[in-house]
C-alpha cells in the first residue's frame, strides 16, 4: 500500500500566509514552521536553562513542525477572518481538528498514534503555550521585516502582536524579545559587527 502523508506535507510551501496584506516577501506555511521550530525549541531552552523550568523542548519543536498541518486541507483562514466571532473560531477549530484526523488517515495504522500527538497536541500543556508563542514571535519578525522594506502595511500588525505578546506574561518570550529580536533590524553588516 501507498501512503499519501509526507506529500501532503510537502504541499505546505504553496500555502500561502498574510493573504489579505501587501508582502515585499511572500511567506509560506513551510518556511514559516521551520521558524517557528526554531523559536520554539529556543523557548523551551530558555524556560530549562534561564528559568529553571522543566520543559519538553523535542515536544515543543515537534508541535511547532507540524502546527500549520491541517492548512494543506483547510487552507489558511486568515486572522480577522478566523477571529471574528467565536462560532466563526469553534467552526475553524473543529474544521482543523477534521484536517488532521484525515491526514492521520493517510500514515500506515502502525504510525498513527505516534504523529497523533505531533497533529493534535495537548493544548493545555507548557510546550503548546511556548509554540503558541514562538508563533506569535515568527509573525512578529515577519512584521519587523516588511516594515524594515518600508511595508507600513505591517505597521498595525506589529502593534497588535507586540501587544499580544506582553499580555501573555510569559518569562520566556519577554527574554527571547529584549535579548534576541533587536538584531532582526540589523543589516547583515551590523549583524556581522556585533
Amino acid at each position: 500500500m501507498k501512503y499519501s502523508f509526507y506529500a501532503f506535507m510537502d504541499r505546505m510551501k504553496y500555502i500561502k500566509r498574510w493573504q489579505l496584506m501587501r508582502s515585499v516577501r511572500e511567506e509560506n506555511i513551510m518556511e514559516h514552521s521551520q521558524q517557528v521550530a526554531m523559536f520554539a525549541h529556543a523557548l523551551a531552552v530558555i524556560n530549562n536553562k534561564i528559568f529553571n523550568g522543566s520543559a519538553d523542548a523535542e515536544k515543543t519543536v515537534l508541535y511547532a513542525v507540524y502546527h500549520e498541518c491541517s492548512e494543506v486541507m483547510t487552507g489558511d483562514l486568515p486572522t480577522p477572518i478566523k477571529y471574528f466571532n467565536n462560532s466563526i473560531h469553534g467552526a475553524y477549530k473543529q474544521l482543523e481538528d477534521r484536517a488532521c484526523d484525515k491526514l492521520l488517515d493517510t500514515l500506515p495504522q502502525e504510525l498513527r498514534e505516534e504523529f497523533t500527538g505531533a497533529l493534535k497536541p495537548d493544548t493545555k500543556s507548557y510546550e503548546y503555550v511556548l509554540m503558541k508563542c514562538a508563533d506569535r514571535l515568527s509573525a512578529y519578525v515577519k512584521c519587523l521585516e516588511e516594515l524594515r522594506c518600508g511595508n507600513a502595511e505591517f505597521a498595525k500588525a506589529k502593534k497588535s502582536i507586540e501587544d499580544d505578546l506582553k499580555s501573555r506574561n510569559v518569562p520566556e518570550v519577554d527574554y527571547f524579545m529584549k535579548n534576541f529580536i533587536p538584531a532582526f533590524s540589523l543589516t547583515l553588516d551590523e549583524l556581522e559587527d556585533m
